[in-house]
């Protein structure tokens, strides 16, 4: 069974910079491919990137490019990262990492083609 357990999150100013974390484990096929998504109240979840097994294919969102950077360490136990950079106010929102078995390029950016959430962690970014 895939679980996948992230880090806090926290407060920052905007400008700021905030690294998030996902720990995996369980069979390696289902995390494959892994993603960040993000909630903000009120709104539905939205894509943010997403890297596959070997880090060799790596998207974003237009929305967060040029400032996030999306990573994994495959050495022990897999883990996720998200280096946030630049923060804005409407960053803000609750993050989710996720995983699933190989997922074609044209569904990568859609929440619901995932098997395995994180629990969630909020980042809040203050003007």
């Amino acid at each position: 069974q895939v679980q996948l357990v992230q880090s806090r999150g926290g407060s920052v100013q905007a400008g700021g910079s905030l690294r998030l974390s996902c720990e995996a484990s369980g069979r390696t096929i289902d995390f494959y491919t892994m993603a960040w998504f993000r909630q903000a109240p009120g709104s539905h979840r939205e894509f943010v990137a997403v890297i596959n097994q070997s880090g060799s294919r790596i998207t974003y969102a237009d929305s967060v490019k040029g400032r996030f950077t999306i990573s994994r360490d495959n050495a022990a136990n897999t883990l996720l990262y998200l280096q946030m950079d630049n923060l804005k106010p409407n960053d803000s929102a609750v993050y989710y990492c996720a995983s699933s078995s190989p997922l074609h390029v044209t569904i990568q950016h859609d929440p619901v083609k995932y098997d395995y959430w994180g629990q969630g962690t909020q980042v809040t970014v203050s003007s």
